[in-house]
């Protein structure tokens, strides 16, 4: 009898230690744990055969921005697979590595054939869900719902399975249906403690509804048990200094960010890195607050590092910020000419909106807030289209906020203020609201 994934899917790997090893490893990549690379590696040297295990540490390498040994370990998958495998692991394989080589529409494809053959294997149909997956930084206008649905298809298919119910309840919260969307995620958080997705789904949905202090409660009571090598341990206390945010508490904003979110602290991904880091800094810069240059400047060195090159269009956007807070025209010219390049020769997805944000970015930094709410206007139901999440997204409009209302144009200000409250009860907007009588 063949061995099997913890979902009941066959395994080609005739050791039990390897599959064992296998199973443990994707289901700490699933939980955002730590020690999911050297479970991989352990299954990986008890088999070095067993093309599952190296495609699954190749996805690994990818979160780390590890392109080179990602790629690498791709290929040896492909080769191993094709001599020992069985069609739905040669299909799984075949995914994966499209989506590691950043062959977006291929692996999007892909998915859809391999999820629809075999719905039950979570590795595959982790691909597209979350903030920063294939839908999210495909250009689409709606993937948020394209997440949800594509989960409501295969939801029959597992069940109480606490990772399926995690992102499903995330993918609803993300699609509008926020108090149905937190309680299946907290459904699935509850059967498995011991998952950073999880607690960061539940904090997106508490974000969306308003409960700043039960958020800060959890991710306090929550955190401790969380190495800081966990891949979202720092966007998880970006978290809890957005809610500090919105209670106006600058200081503690500021103080997270020193302790797990500035470059020389952080254990983070690259992209969380970049992102986490310049849009909590905007933010406070936008609201207000005194953010010390030292701390664009550091932030900004690593992330040039980073990010030396256009590429991604989220990213492109959150390195924007670093450019425009550090009067930085020279890296923004640059960037913005790659940009514009490849949306003439239809290679940006995302499309127009990703330059106009970052000539809207420049515009506010320099106080230039009527040319800001000029040139975001018309683009701004197209922010959706750089991928990440709601609360990410958020900071471009709260900069068109603040651009109105530092230009004077109280009732357009207003009436955007109103409409967000609808939609999600925001104290930092009743302020805003307050401040303009």
């Amino acid at each position: 009898m063949p061995l099997e994934d913890r979902l009941g899917l066959p395994l080609s790997t005739s050791a039990h230690e390897a599959a064992s090893s296998y199973r443990e490893g994707v289901d700490l990549m699933l939980a955002g744990w730590t020690g999911t690379a050297e479970a991989l590696e352990r299954a990986i040297a008890i088999d070095p055969d067993f093309a599952l295990a190296h495609i699954a540490r190749a996805r690994v390498h990818a979160f780390y921005q590890q392109g080179d040994l990602a790629r690498q370990k791709a290929a040896v998958a492909r080769k191993l697979v094709a001599r020992r495998g069985t069609e739905r692991e040669r299909s799984h394989v075949e995914t994966l590595a499209l989506a590691i080589e950043g062959r977006l529409p291929e692996a999007i494809a892909a998915m859809r054939e391999h999820v629809e053959a075999w719905p039950r294997d979570a590795v595959v149909l982790s691909l597209p869900l979350g903030a920063f997956g294939l839908f999210a930084f495909s250009g689409m206008a709606d993937h948020d719902r394209a997440r949800h649905e594509l989960c409501e298809r295969v939801a029959q298919h597992y069940g109480e399975d606490w990772w399926f119910l995690t992102m499903y309840g995330w993918a609803m919260t993300e699609n509008g249906d926020v108090a149905r969307g937190r309680g299946v995620t907290e459904r699935g958080f509850n059967l498995r403690r011991a998952n950073a997705h999880a607690a960061h789904a539940v904090l997106h949905a508490m974000f969306e509804d308003g409960s700043i202090e039960a958020a800060d409660r959890l991710v306090d009571d929550w955190i401790p048990g969380y190495d800081r090598a966990g891949i979202l341990h720092g966007h998880i206390r970006w978290h809890q200094a957005l809610g500090a945010l919105e209670q106006g508490d600058a200081a503690r904003a500021l103080s997270i960010y020193a302790d797990v979110l500035q470059p020389s602290v952080t254990q983070a991904p690259p992209l969380n890195v970049v992102t986490d880091g310049a849009s909590l800094l905007w933010r406070l810069l936008a609201y207000g607050h005194a953010v010390p240059d030292a701390l664009w400047r550091d932030a900004d060195a690593a992330a040039q590092k980073l990010f030396p090159k256009s590429g991604l269009p989220f990213a492109d956007v959150h390195m924007a910020l670093f450019a425009a807070a550090t009067q930085n025209h020279e890296a923004l010219a640059a960037r913005l000419a790659v940009i514009e390049q490849r949306l003439a020769e239809g290679k940006l997805p995302a499309g127009p909106v990703v330059p106009a944000i970052c000539r809207a970015l420049l515009a506010f930094a320099d106080e230039d807030y009527a040319a800001c709410v000029q040139v975001l206007a018309p683009v701004l139901t197209d922010v959706v289209r750089i991928g990440g999440s709601h609360a990410q997204r958020e900071l471009i409009e709260d900069t068109y906020i603040v651009a109105l209302m530092r230009s004077g144009e109280l009732p357009r200000a207003r009436g955007l203020l109103e409409a967000r409250l609808h939609r999600r009860p925001s104290l930092r907007d009743r302020r805003w609201q307050a401040a303009m009588g």
